[in-house]
């Protein structure tokens, strides 16, 4: 029975240590991760908006917008131009 409870004890501290290392590199480590983690986000979104840019260009945009025509100046019909 003692060999038993030494064995469970052992175990234990072997478990601990593991749980106390773990935490301390994950704490050391936690900026390099972050910048990791955010380079990592910043690639996938550049790549989704570069797709998204050179699609639009493509004629890509112009199917989906609805042709409205342009009006003849900005301030509204009748309205001079300032220049």
């Amino acid at each position: 029975m003692r060999k038993i409870i030494d064995a469970m004890a052992v175990v234990s501290f072997l478990v601990s240590v593991t749980v106390v290392g773990g935490g301390v590199y994950l704490y050391t480590q936690k900026d390099a991760m972050v910048d990791k983690a955010k380079e990592k986000a910043t690639e996938a979104i550049t790549g989704i908006v570069s797709d998204a840019i050179v699609g639009s260009l493509s004629g890509g945009l112009t199917e989906q917008l609805p042709s409205v025509p342009a009006p003849s100046s900005p301030a509204g019909a009748g309205v001079p131009l300032p220049f």
